[in-house]
């Protein structure tokens, strides 16, 4: 735990933080609300107390680690004093949009908006993710040759083992339903949000393509997603936006039109109201992926 406090890599070409891996002895800086424009991976070593993600609240125990993307909204608030490690790194450094296939995290440990944003970090993950650790501080304090492609292959492996736990931990959600067709309206919600996102974004659009009402799909999407409609569509749109904010140079206006929105301010208004930055600000500080880079 205390083999190491601050490692940080810094982006040369924009002086901002590439890769970064610390201890935390307090939540002094987990105690208000943080909106990063880097991916953090925070792991709950001792204490316990409450996550609030978005705009859902969970409850968390010793060894739980959190998976956070740019810009999403987090805070905790301890019962128990607080102690673990924090893992950091910008898209820049490495993308999990253009490496989903390598890694497969997207949507299991990040962007997914149907189940909880954190794992229970086990004894045996505790050791293998303790070894990573070390090896990516000594990747850090090791300059050379390779250091980048060194660094990234121990963060591949960690995000893979880690998307593994996690799968397995959180299948999909078909437990405690009460209605008994609630698996099969769950399913079929998430397809269709998927399928329609782009051109359906009101809460009664689905209701109408499940035959049920607006309250019925209310109730099921606040008991077993903890959200409202609003919510769930609203995030998988955000979601898209990022996406093509990162991996393309297409302009606002043109992924404000793909999404559904034919006035592009109304659509930067919405990514604002959500993101609480524009869809400019998180392009200029998160960037977008150049077709060689």
């Amino acid at each position: 735990m205390d083999v190491f406090n601050t490692n940080t890599l810094v982006n040369e070409q924009t002086g901002n933080l590439a890769f970064k891996l610390s201890n935390f002895e307090d939540n002094s800086q987990f105690d208000h609300i943080q909106r990063l424009n880097y991916y953090s991976i925070v792991w709950i070593r001792e204490g316990r107390g409450k996550a609030k993600i978005d705009m859902v609240e969970y409850n968390f125990e010793p060894d739980t680690l959190f998976a956070l993307t740019p810009y999403q909204p987090f805070m905790f608030i301890e019962e128990v004093p607080l102690k673990g490690t924090v893992l950091n790194f910008h898209p820049d450094f490495f993308c999990i949009h253009k490496h989903h296939q390598q890694v497969a995290c997207n949507g299991v440990l990040f962007n997914n908006i149907y189940n909880s944003p954190f794992l229970k970090v086990d004894e045996m993950a505790k050791r293998e993710f303790d070894g990573l650790f070390e090896q990516m501080y000594n990747g850090i304090n090791t300059a050379g040759m390779a250091q980048y492609e060194l660094l990234v292959s121990y963060l591949k492996i960690f995000l893979i083992s880690a998307s593994r736990i996690k799968a397995k931990q959180q299948p999909e959600v078909t437990d405690s339903v009460e209605e008994d067709e609630g698996p099969f309206v769950l399913q079929k919600l998430k397809n269709l949000i998927e399928q329609y996102f782009k051109s359906k974004h009101s809460a009664g659009d689905y209701a109408e393509m499940l035959n049920i009402s607006p309250k019925a799909l209310a109730k099921i999407a606040k008991s077993h997603f903890n959200k409202t409609m609003t919510n769930l569509i609203s995030e998988r749109i955000i979601i898209e936006a990022k996406r093509e904010l990162y991996l393309t140079d297409k302009s606002v206006k043109q992924i404000a039109y793909e999404l559904g929105y034919e006035d592009e301010y109304y659509f930067s208004r919405f990514f604002k109201n959500n993101v609480d930055i524009s869809p400019k600000f998180y392009r200029d500080t998160v960037g977008f992926a150049r077709a060689n880079a």
